[in-house]
């Protein structure tokens, strides 16, 4: 039997994953400019596919793109923040509901916490983080439902990098999320959907206080 040969991404992949890891591990932070001459160099590869990678990631919200200024990573502050939570809490705990209800192994999200638990440094620890909220709803039944999370789900992680920067918080986010998915493997949907709301809603509440005062004023 012929074996199908494993696909070789492309150059303009190949920077686009590299500049998004580094950006979401903190390696570029927020406000940081991105020199096509200086990335074409790191990544061995010409200006074109990091011209179009650069394009690509201002479509996903990590990086900005200005006439004048060229490409820098992009910003964090309340109002960013608060969007992209809006967004998460809206969707995020029916989607693990759905989940739940579906009987979705969660062998995944498990061991990602295993991995967030097993992190040396903020990098590893983020990238965990990531693929356990993930885990939570990419199996809910609804394709487009987790591609919308998925489209939110960098920015997310931008967000967090920013903010475990400024107040490390992870240990209780850790006890958090623990919390979730018992209650996921109990098969507690609508308490599982209720502790995800809680986690979202609390910690942009402690990272961006002043998102909240936003809210409660309009």
């Amino acid at each position: 039997m012929t074996s199908v040969p494993t696909p070789i991404p492309s150059r303009t992949q190949f920077v686009q994953e590299g500049i998004k890891h580094r950006i979401l591990t903190g390696q570029l932070t927020p406000g940081q400019a991105l020199v096509e001459t200086e990335l074409a160099a790191q990544f061995g590869v010409s200006k074109t596919p990091v011209r179009e990678a650069l394009k690509t990631l201002a479509g996903t919200g990590l990086v900005v793109m200005n006439q004048f200024k060229g490409a820098t990573v992009r910003m964090v502050d309340a109002d960013m923040a608060r969007e992209v939570y809006d967004v998460r809490l809206l969707l995020e705990p029916e989607a693990l509901r759905r989940s739940v209800l579906r009987g979705t192994s969660l062998d995944t999200a498990r061991e990602a916490l295993e991995r967030a638990d097993a992190a040396t440094d903020t990098a590893q620890r983020s990238l965990a983080n990531r693929e356990f909220h993930r885990s939570l709803y990419v199996r809910c039944g609804n394709p487009l439902l987790g591609r919308m999370l998925d489209e939110v789900r960098d920015q997310a992680a931008l967000v967090s990098a920013v903010a475990w920067a400024a107040d490390p918080s992870w240990e209780r986010e850790a006890a958090e999320h623990r919390e979730i998915l018992r209650l996921a493997l109990d098969g507690d949907s609508d308490g599982a959907a209720r502790a995800l709301h809680a986690h979202i809603a609390s910690f942009v509440r402690r990272a961006f206080p002043e998102a909240q005062g936003k809210d409660e004023q309009e």
